[in-house]
Formats: structure tokens, C-alpha cells, sequence
């Protein structure tokens, strides 16, 4: 696998510098992640709709992000008639899986069966080979706009491929713990292989870049659940299958360099740590995150003030005095509202203007 990464001097130096941004910017985040989280969540879902869309997309998807949104918002199993929609729960599913419980989902044969089981779930012309390495040759296939297709790779062969991914699964592990490598350049490694094996008969592209953020993940890359990854491989699609065909083309020879791959990889989480910065002061200069309900608080405060909590309790009767405590304390830490007062006598107050509506 080493003999992959015999780059050259030049290419060395645009390594280090991606790997240098890019972990300067996950001690940042890790620390704006434990001292102030109010906007990830809307950033997290835009992400998350983002990566679906685009993921089903490059493998020939024709549903746009708002297309998405709609479908998960109204999930009902019985109507999902089109591959397309079955694809996209599918990939909504195990992508929510993954950021849920990364921590306990290890890098094994079987968890990359169970994902892809998972995947392919609502899949009914994939019911037959989910969960289960492939049986029969496949290709990598690129797809373009308009229904165009183009055959840039032959894969691994079937029988040679349950050899492969054991090879590559104990290396990549070994290469995480022992620390030889930067976990970035094991993981971009890791995923080429498994591109180049392909090792199931449909879904390897989508589990691939799956594979990528539950990686990315575990190696305390968390900003990756706020940007989406897989929207900036659609969004290059041709420099991603470029990158990839450059070390394909001389698969199991001696001539087998990824320096390519890599750079593409390093350069794609470098350009989405700019993005995602971007964004979160975009997000950051709304003012606090509010769900409907603080919103609520905070409109009858602004409308009828002064309140006591119990005046509020009685114009919000759906929601229960405590849950209403919680979101007054929420408010004054954020300075949207004043309290006067001490006790029973205590009323609240609009505090500094700032826009929720």
C-alpha cells in the first residue's frame, strides 16, 4: 500500500499544507462545537440534505435538494414507487445511523455489510445482493446529465474481492492506531480502495462516501456533519472521476500512485473548511438559534410584557410550565429578554432587539 504514496517532493509540500489548514481548523471547531452549538443544528440539516441529494445524484439521482426536503419530511414507506426515492431514504437512513452512533460503529466487515444493508433497504431491485459482496463483475460507471453513462474502470473480480477488502480493512485499522500516517491520508486511502474494488454489485459510491464521513467522524473531524462532502464531489464530478481513473489506469503494478486522488481529497475538505466557516458566521450574525418554541416565548413576552411566568404559561397553555422555565433561562443567557425582580414577584421583560421572527 506504501508504495502508493511515493509522491514527489512538490506533491509532499501541498499535502502538508492541506493537512495543516484543515487540522487548524478542527481544533477551532472543536472548540466552538463545546462552547456554543446554537446554529449547528440548522447547519447539520442543511448538510444533511445537501449530502442525500448530491450523493443519489452522482450516481444518476434526478431529484433536487428541495425534492429532498420534501420527501423525508413526509416519509411514508408505501409511496416510495421510484428508485430514485428509495435511494434517497435509503441514504437518508444510514447517514443518520452514522451520526448518531459513529462511536460504536467500528471499521469491520460486518458493519460495512450492515450500511450497506441499510442503504439498500427500501430498494426492492436490490433486495436479492444486499449486505452481501458482489457475485457477479462490475464496472465504475461515470453518469452525466441527460442519462449519459461512461465505463471508466474495471473493478476487482468477484471471487478476489472478500480477500481484498479483509487486506485492506486490516491495514486501514492498523494505519488508524498506530499512527504512522495522518489519519486523513489513511482514510483517502482507504476510500480509493474500496472504490477500485467495488466491492458490492450497486451502491459502492453512495456507501463509499458514507464511509468517508463516518471516518472523517471518528477521527474527530466533526465539522464534516455540517458541510456536506458529498455535494462538493458533485459539484467537481469530473476532477473526482479524474482523480480517481489517474491511479486506476496502472491498478496492481508498481505504477500505482495516488498522488492525485489524495490531493483532489485533501483539496475538497480544504475548500468545504472555508465554506463551512463562511456559513457559521453567516448563521452567527442572525443572532441566537431559536426553535418554534422559544420563538413563541419570546413573541408573547415582546407583545404583552411585562409577564410573569405564570402569564405566560397561560397564553402558551401547549406547553408545560417547566419547558417554559428552561426557555426563559435560555432567553436571558442570550440577552433577548430582562427579569425584574426576585421570586413570586419576578416579570420579564423584551430585552435587546434582535430579529427571531
Amino acid at each position: 500500500m506504501l508504495q502508493k504514496l511515493q509522491f514527489d517532493s512538490a506533491t509532499n509540500q501541498k499535502i502538508i499544507r492541506f493537512i495543516g489548514r484543515i487540522d487548524a481548523f478542527k481544533g477551532r471547531w472543536l472548540s466552538l462545537e463545546n462552547q456554543e452549538n446554537r446554529y449547528l443544528r440548522e447547519l447539520r440539516n442543511i448538510a444533511t440534505i445537501e449530502s442525500i441529494g448530491s450523493s443519489t445524484r452522482i450516481e444518476g439521482s434526478t431529484l433536487t435538494d428541495k425534492e429532498v426536503a420534501d420527501l423525508i419530511g413526509k416519509i411514508k414507506i408505501e409511496e416510495l414507487q421510484t428508485r430514485e426515492k428509495q435511494e434517497v431514504i435509503g441514504y437518508y437512513d444510514t447517514l443518520a445511523l452514522i451520526l448518531e452512533e459513529y462511536d460504536s460503529i467500528d471499521l469491520t466487515e460486518a458493519n460495512i455489510f450492515n450500511l450497506h444493508n441499510a442503504l439498500l433497504r427500501h430498494s426492492i431491485k436490490d433486495g436479492k445482493h444486499r449486505g452481501q459482496y458482489k457475485q457477479i463483475a462490475n464496472k465504475i460507471v461515470a453518469h452525466y446529465p441527460g442519462g449519459a453513462q461512461r465505463v471508466i474502470f474495471n473493478t476487482t473480480e468477484p471471487y478476489l474481492v472478500k480477500k481484498e477488502m479483509e487486506d485492506l480493512l486490516l491495514w486501514t485499522n492498523k494505519s488508524l492506531t498506530a499512527g504512522e500516517l495522518h489519519p486523513l491520508i489513511s482514510i483517502a486511502v482507504f476510500i480509493y480502495e474500496f472504490l477500485s474494488i467495488h466491492p458490492f454489485q450497486d451502491g459502492n459510491g453512495r456507501l463509499a462516501r458514507l464511509l468517508t464521513t463516518l471516518l472523517l467522524i471518528r477521527s474527530e473531524y466533526h465539522f464534516i456533519q455540517y458541510i456536506s462532502f458529498e455535494n462538493e464531489v458533485e459539484r467537481t464530478k469530473k476532477s473526482y472521476y479524474k482523480a480517481l481513473m489517474d491511479g486506476q489506469k496502472n491498478r496492481n503494478t508498481d505504477r500505482e500512485i495516488i498522488s492525485e486522488w489524495l490531493l483532489y481529497f485533501l483539496s475538497r475538505l480544504d475548500t468545504l473548511v472555508q465554506k463551512l466557516e463562511i456559513k457559521y458566521e453567516r448563521y452567527q450574525s442572525k443572532g441566537p438559534y431559536l426553535n418554534s418554541r422559544q420563538k413563541k416565548v419570546l413573541a408573547v413576552i415582546k407583545k404583552e410584557e411585562p409577564l410573569k411566568v405564570g402569564d405566560i404559561s397561560s397564553l402558551l397553555e401547549e406547553f408545560s410550565i417547566n419547558t417554559i422555565k428552561k426557555d426563559l433561562q435560555y432567553l436571558l443567557k442570550e440577552d433577548l429578554i430582562e427579569k425584574i425582580g426576585k421570586g413570586r414577584g419576578t416579570i420579564y421583560i423584551s430585552g435587546k432587539e434582535n430579529e427571531h421572527e
